[in-house]
């Protein structure tokens, strides 16, 4: 394997706990925005960008859907006990097909104050919907992997309407608040359908209608990716050597439509954010996969971009692959995971452009946009702090091109 070699100290910086937005904006569009391109920088704000963008360019999205993901119990001691969603595990790992279940089920969780829910103990909580009661039950199936069942009084319901009518808006823990009524609208894109992550893609939380509006008179095409953001996507790196940093898989849903948009696009692509990114490119990488014949799931794993090679596929042949993959097993919706790891040494297959916020210090985040800027990254952040930027998730956002 290419063993790049990353210090982690070169991609600290320091961010002050004034500097992170803790609210978001009042209008979507109206965040400061910084475009970079061919060395320079410039400031504008976030309903600037259909000018920035060329007709005939291909904007990429991830229309995932935030859930609810915190539950909260009260133990009949009075104790709390915060129950976080991370990975569903029985009876499907799939996440649509979960959140639709009517039956009970299983996940891996985040267990605040664990030590005092004991083994074999069900908390209860009531639910109001439509008028009636609901009794949401959680039992411990197995500590060590924190593997919760749920179940609930009445099946005719499905695992989304409960979450959705008692669970909390995730927030980020780096914002050290409560989620309030505004943030179950706010920490969601105007474009979100498709019910999963516990995380926002927040690069799409600036877009409105009237931004669309104008990114479709310009002509410019758009497509969309699912990616299931998880947990963790917020965790540090907390080892010297960063490939040995454990990345969270993710799960993606691809459509052949966008496949063939991808596949077919002369003109530039630019992603909405490093999921959009993740997606696009663990997608380029199954191409790969397949073209090598080592194995036709959809998985890739966080180091598998950096195997020797004498050469690559172009993105046309990687993604013909995909399609004629699809085809012959007579599938329309491609659905995979990927621990994809960019980092400095990196060679995007997919993208021209990023639209993206500004990450925090030390993260996978930070060295992904190194990997597309170089040390220009360390600029970019800077002019960004000495402008009065707002950061991370509900800060205000770039354009970056490379």
């Amino acid at each position: 394997m290419l063993e790049p070699l990353v210090n982690l100290r070169d991609y600290e910086y320091t961010l002050p706990e004034d500097r992170i937005a803790k609210y978001p904006l009042e209008k979507r569009d109206h965040s400061k925005l910084l475009h970079y391109k061919n060395g320079k920088i410039e400031h504008l704000q976030f309903f600037d960008i259909p000018d920035l963008i060329e007709s005939g360019s291909l904007l990429v999205y991830n229309d995932t859907k935030v859930i609810p993901a915190r539950l909260i119990f009260q133990r009949e001691t009075g104790a709390r006990i915060e129950i976080f969603l991370l990975q569903p595990v029985s009876p499907s790992t799939v996440i649509p097909e979960i959140m639709l279940a009517k039956h009970p089920v299983q996940w891996e969780c985040m267990i605040g104050n664990a030590r005092k829910w004991k083994d074999g103990e069900i908390l209860k909580g009531s639910i109001p919907f439509r008028g009636k009661e609901i009794i949401l039950s959680a039992k411990i199936i197995e500590r060590e992997t924190k593997r919760v069942e749920f179940s609930w009084s009445d099946f005719s319901l499905s695992f989304v309407d409960i979450v959705e009518a008692s669970g909390e808006v995730p927030l980020p823990p780096y914002l050290n608040r409560q989620a309030d009524e505004e943030d179950k609208s706010r920490y969601q894109t105007v474009y979100s359908k498709k019910e999963g992550a516990v995380a926002a893609p927040t690069a799409g939380l600036h877009f409105t209608n009237e931004v669309f509006e104008k990114i479709r008179s310009k002509r410019i095409k758009e497509a969309q990716v699912t990616l299931h953001v998880s947990a963790g996507t917020f965790q540090p790196i907390k080892v010297d050597k960063v490939t040995e940093h454990p990345m969270h898989s993710e799960q993606i849903h691809l459509s052949r439509e966008t496949i063939q948009l991808c596949m077919e696009q002369e003109g530039k692509t630019i992603a909405v954010g490093t999921t959009s990114v993740r997606s696009l490119e663990s997608l380029y990488w199954f191409g790969v996969k397949l073209i090598e014949g080592k194995g036709k799931d959809f998985k890739i794993e966080k180091l598998f971009p950096y195997e020797d090679r004498k050469a690559l596929p172009s993105k046309k042949e990687s993604l013909k692959a995909v399609l004629e993959f699809m085809d012959s097993t007579g599938i329309g919706e491609l659905m995979g995971t990927t621990e994809i790891f960019i980092f400095p040494g990196y060679q995007f297959q997919m993208i021209e452009g990023l639209i993206t916020n500004f990450h925090q210090p030390g993260t996978t985040l930070v060295l992904l946009i190194a990997a597309m800027l170089g040390d220009d990254w360390k600029m970019v952040y800077q002019d960004a702090m000495e402008r009065d930027y707002r950061f991370l998730s509900y800060g205000d956002s770039s354009l970056l091109w490379f």
